[in-house]
């Protein structure tokens, strides 16, 4: 979720500072080159005053006349820039340096146009930093006696502009920068902010997903909504924890106590039988019922205990362990006809003891029911990445894709298999031991028939 919020805070933060910084960048430029002009105007109304009582006839013969070319000259010596006084013909009175003429077309052109009505040129087109042959044109008129009679113009270079322009600019954009860098921090530590919470409560529905429903969320930051969730989850996982509590309770006092009153029942019926002739069919049916629901009831106890239990979780061997349950179910293998062989190196996990024993036994135990005899059942133990793994793989008929998916559940059986003896909660019950230790198991079908379950530990501790 951090990785599509920051991206667009960042990317709308940036478009704020560029919608900011665009015009800033703009307005500086028009404002340096408004300074320019300015000045222009300036210079241009001084030699349009000189202008203005300068005699007309031969150049050189009039004091003022000499007066205004050396002005001009000076003026274009110190700053660079073309300045010229213009009759209304075009023809120069007096100009510097001495071959510039009047633009016949362009800005130029324009600015001598206006200035002939009587009125200073308009603000000359922006000059960019890019362009390298910008130039500022600027004239003003000479007037005498409410007639124009001639023009001052000015041709300035924009050098010097340009590089203030640019100046400016790197400034700005220095700004921009490390503006855009503290939004970026911003926008981190706002994620962080907000998404805190979201992570805690994540991390506490994964644990009350995988059976440690004393996981609770701190709802101690991020926003009020967050917290207000934070808070709200907590007492819905208290209310899911008590019932499942109830649940696990009565099922517990269910099973306890209905094996007293069975037990009598049991009594009384083989008490029956031997008031019976011998080998009567009902009473051996009525016998073989009442063993199955004492084994039922003891299967929902040890079902019972095994969700509430907490695992003792430990640094195992699991090769090893694996290797003593295999000696422990070889003789009942023998009996059947089985072949029972476990291999693999030494593997270690972390896993409670006790409760992987118990589950490997309920598995050893339902591969050995359906083998036929003469096949094999493998046990092997082996690791890869951050996971240990033990699988049993049988030489039974197998189950179907729709029997696949059913495995597991409390009480089911295949159709086919109704004649095994078994209540259907076994691997229900390993299911539940290997949760409380982080495990987990899973089933596929093995080649060429049969049965294939994988037991999945993890290698490294589990966090606190």
């Amino acid at each position: 979720m951090r990785t599509r919020l920051l991206p667009l805070l960042i990317v709308l933060m940036a478009g704020v500072l560029l919608a900011l910084g665009f015009p800033l960048a703009v307005s500086l430029a028009a404002a340096e080159q408004q300074q320019v002009v300015v000045d222009r105007l300036d210079d241009t109304a001084r030699f349009a005053a000189q202008a203005q009582f300068v005699t007309e006839g031969v150049p050189g013969r009039d004091e003022r006349h000499t007066t205004l070319e050396e002005e001009l000259t000076r003026y274009n010596d110190v700053y660079g820039i073309h300045a010229g006084v213009f009759h209304r013909s075009g023809a120069a009175m007096a100009r510097a340096p001495w071959y510039w003429e009047v633009p016949e077309a362009g800005v130029g052109r324009q600015a001598f146009a206006e200035a002939l009505l009587g009125r200073r040129s308009h603000d000359p087109p922006q000059v960019w930093p890019w362009q390298q042959d910008g130039r500022i044109v600027v004239a003003s008129p000479v007037v005498r006696d409410g007639d124009v009679v001639a023009v001052v113009v000015t041709d300035s270079p924009t050098g010097q502009l340009r590089s203030r322009i640019l100046r400016g600019w790197l400034i700005i954009g220095a700004g921009e920068s490390a503006a855009m860098l503290v939004a970026v921090g911003a926008a981190f530590r706002l994620t962080g902010w907000v998404l805190r919470p979201v992570r805690i409560l994540d991390a506490a529905t994964h644990d009350i997903a995988t059976g440690r429903m004393n996981s609770r969320v701190a709802a101690a930051g991020g926003p009020p909504e967050l917290r207000r969730l934070a808070r709200s989850f907590n007492e819905m996982a208290d209310n899911v924890e008590l019932v499942l509590e109830q649940q696990r309770a009565f099922v517990a006092d269910a099973s306890h106590q209905l094996r007293n009153p069975l037990a009598a029942l049991l009594l009384r019926i083989e008490l029956l039988a031997l008031e019976l002739p011998e080998g009567n069919e009902e009473i051996a049916s009525v016998r073989t019922e009442g063993k199955r629901l004492a084994r039922v009831l003891d299967d929902l106890l040890d079902l019972a205990l095994a969700e509430h239990v907490s695992a003792d979780i430990r640094l195992t061997d699991i090769g090893e362990l694996a290797a003593e349950r295999v000696a422990a179910w070889r003789p009942l293998a023998k009996e059947k006809g089985v072949r029972l062989n476990g291999r693999g190196p030494a593997v270690t996990a972390w896993a409670d003891p006790i409760a992987l024993s118990s589950a490997l036994d309920a598995v050893i135990d339902n591969a050995l029911k359906f083998t036929p005899e003469g096949e094999e059942v493998t046990v092997t133990a082996s690791a890869d990445g951050t996971t240990s793994t033990v699988v049993v793989a049988d030489g039974g008929p197998g189950l179907t894709e729709e029997e696949l998916a059913r495995i597991g559940d409390r009480f089911w059986r295949s159709g086919r298999h109704q004649n095994v003896k078994g209540s259907g909660l076994g691997l229900s019950i390993t299911r539940a031991l290997l949760s409380a230790g982080g495990g987990s198991i899973a089933y596929a079908h093995n080649e060429p028939r049969g049965l294939r379950v994988t037991v999945t530990l993890p290698r490294h501790p589990p966090t606190a």
